[in-house]
């Protein structure tokens, strides 16, 4: 149930009437407060809800992590998980985080364990993120798997901020250099069809197309803003079952460069995730379990769902993974080593933090790329539709002459 904010009037044992406001689920629980303060309750009213849409909050990464981090830090300090989380609603600034905070305090206070309450909001907390914490509560080392849930959501946010401010440019001169290009279509060469009436020539055949085309973007251009639209719609039906999601991850990870960039970032996912179980005493079936359901790509996740049966026949992680060559060669090379020596959460986690390195660079080099592309592809079009049209008025001359 939601919490709501109430008025109220009330008398105290002396005659005095007091006013003020108190959050609670219903009106009783207000009654039981002010009867606890030693307060009579005269009067209760429910503040009408705020329906404003450009006023509504939302939950946003930062809030998940500030609120990971706050109950990593109570968890430690060994404070009882529902008292928990009755610190961290009072301490938490915005509405719709006390909300939920409140909520989820009050199913495990109803006896839920606390990944079963974070469960009940799947918009919110990831598969990753419930299944973690379901491995420290079956495990009972919540403790120890909270500071490296909360390490990875900071990590992943920081990357994914610097990817966006890294992008920031070029979509600017992508966006841009096609509006220019528009521009000249629409208003600049229609002006040469005129220039070719008053010569009274035939129009070559490749001024001709591009007067064809700019007579379409003049008159059709507007179609152009559902092609975004028509994008998303058939990338959302590739994700409408599991055989069309299984054969577009696939096609994802054999693109150029985006593929293996794609691939090195869920090797880290991987890596980061069954080290920490392991280095947290997980069982490494049931790490495999968990961090299958981890995994955003299909493919990989399939590929760990087999590996899985694999070690449960016997067969070492190491040799799964070289049976299974869908990860880098040198994580399963690694891996074989770590069983030998009995260090593998520890190669794993180091694997993580190289993948990320790896991931990171690569990222860079391909937003330095794109800024020179994109400038040299618009000048190559822009260069071409000048010359074109001016290639087409100097023959008419020649042929005139």
């Amino acid at each position: 149930m939601a919490i709501r904010q109430y008025n109220y009037q009330a008398c105290d044992i002396e005659g005095k009437i007091k006013e003020g406001q108190l959050n609670a689920e219903n009106e009783q629980e207000v009654v039981n407060n002010l009867q606890n303060q030693q307060l009579i309750p005269l009067k209760i009213e429910q503040q009408p809800e705020n329906v404003n849409l450009f006023k509504r909050q939302s939950i946003k990464t930062k809030d998940i992590i500030d609120f990971t981090d706050g109950l990593c830090t109570l968890v430690e300090a060994q404070v009882p998980l529902d008292r928990a989380l009755g610190l961290l609603e009072g301490i938490t600034e915005k509405q719709v985080m006390q909300e939920l905070i409140e909520n989820l305090r009050r199913d495990v206070k109803e006896g839920k364990s606390l990944a079963e309450a974070l469960q009940t909001r799947p918009d919110i907390f990831s598969r990753m993120y419930i299944n973690m914490v379901h491995a420290g509560e079956e495990g009972g080392i919540l403790d120890q798997l909270l500071p490296k849930l909360a390490h990875f959501l900071s990590s992943a946010d920081e990357a994914k901020r610097n990817i966006i401010s890294s992008l920031i440019y070029p979509l600017i001169l992508l966006t841009v250099g096609i509006g220019s290009v528009i521009l000249l279509m629409v208003y600049v060469v229609p002006s040469f069809a005129t220039l070719f009436e008053d010569m009274g020539s035939n129009i070559p055949p490749s001024a001709a197309f591009l007067l064809g085309m700019s007579d379409w973007l003049t008159y059709y251009g507007w179609s152009l803003i559902f092609i975004p639209i028509l994008v998303m719609y058939g990338w959302r039906q590739l994700d409408t079952t599991p055989e069309r999601r299984l054969q577009r991850d696939k096609f994802i990870l054999s693109i150029p460069l985006l593929g293996n960039l794609l691939l090195e970032a869920e090797s880290s996912r991987f890596c980061r995730t069954l080290g920490s179980l392991l280095g947290a005493g997980i069982p490494l079936l049931k790490g495999l379990h968990i961090t299958k359901g981890v995994m955003e790509n299909q493919l990989l996740a399939e590929s760990l769902a087999k590996m899985e049966e694999a070690v449960r026949g016997g067969i070492g992680l190491g040799k799964s993974l070289v049976n299974e060559g869908v990860f880098p060669v040198l994580l399963a090379q690694l891996v074989i080593v770590g069983e030998e020596s009995g260090r593998t959460a520890t190669i794993l986690e180091k694997l993580a933090e190289n993948f990320d390195k790896s991931v990171k660079q690569q990222t860079s080099r391909l937003v330095a790329l794109m800024e020179p592309m994109l400038i040299l592809i618009l000048g190559i079009v822009v260069g071409a539709i000048v010359i074109t049209m001016l290639s087409a008025i100097f023959s008419i001359n020649d042929m005139q002459y």
